[in-house]
């Protein structure tokens, strides 16, 4: 038997699954259809057009230790769907929300912890862990099975591979792979598809192999490509990335 709180906000043609459970304080946008057997708990606030699929928890509270009952919520964008037995934790006092954006895809079995902030347009494939607090930029994505340590921020356009062992952040545009993880070139099969020319694709390559494969430590191949590449806004955001970096950026494929 499907549960609905009466208090629960729920949008013009949403479709609820049999043995599906809404708490009170839940708001679900129109056109959205959450399968049998999910469970959507207090403090869910789901966008317009969702798919939720059975087995998902989506805004139990957090698994942190630190976690007082505060009130926090679990956000997810119009256009997102979340497979099946994928949980996503809600905030804590720490940022107050954890957030999956609009136009993502969770694939089935994946956990996102407390207060992550995952960005537009992003894929979670199966199996994906994230600690508290993980950052994903808007077009990144995360290959089966991956780990991401607490801290952690994935740049936009990145593509991780699958069975990762994330503990440092990856900066944008580029693919990560092998044991330990490492730069592996551009993503430019993703870049392809997102319409980048090839003249911006050459301009994000000379900026990596700056910083990769000169024998610069990072701080100076930033000083480099700021004095020597022309302004551009993905010249820009790479150099913002790697300076805000508080846990380090990956390292290279020939690095000690």
């Amino acid at each position: 038997m499907t549960s609905i709180h009466p208090d629960a906000i729920i949008g013009k043609n949403v479709e609820i699954g049999p043995f599906t459970t809404i708490y009170g304080d839940v708001k679900i946008g129109d056109n959205t259809w959450i399968g049998p057997n999910a469970i959507i708990m207090d403090g869910a606030r789901i966008g317009k057009n969702c798919k939720v699929f059975p087995g998902a928890v989506i805004s139990a509270i957090p698994q942190d230790l630190k976690f007082a009952g505060e009130k926090t919520t679990a956000e997810i964008g119009d256009n997102t769907t979340i497979r099946e037995c994928v949980t996503i934790n809600r905030g804590t006092k720490s940022k107050g929300k954890t957030v999956i954006g609009s136009n993502c895809l969770v694939m089935s079995y994946v956990h996102v912890a407390h207060d992550c902030v995952i960005g537009n347009n992003c894929i979670l494939v199966g199996y994906v862990g994230l600690a508290g607090e993980v950052e994903m930029d808007d077009w990144a994505t995360l290959g089966g099975g991956c780990i991401v340590h607490q801290f952690v921020r994935i740049g936009a356009h990145a593509f991780v591979q699958g069975g990762s062992k994330v503990g440092k952040d990856v900066p944008p545009y580029i693919l990560a792979g092998r044991d330990p993880l490492a730069y592996a070139g551009l993503n430019i099969v993703g870049l392809k598809r997102r319409n980048f020319s090839q003249e911006k694709i050459q301009e994000l390559q000379e900026i990596y192999r700056t910083i990769y494969q000169k024998g610069m430590n990072h701080s100076d191949a930033v000083n480099y490509i700021e004095n020597n590449f022309p302004v551009s806004p993905e010249r820009d955001q790479i150099l913002s990335f790697i300076r805000k970096s508080e846990r380090g950026i990956i390292r290279g494929l020939l690095d000690d």
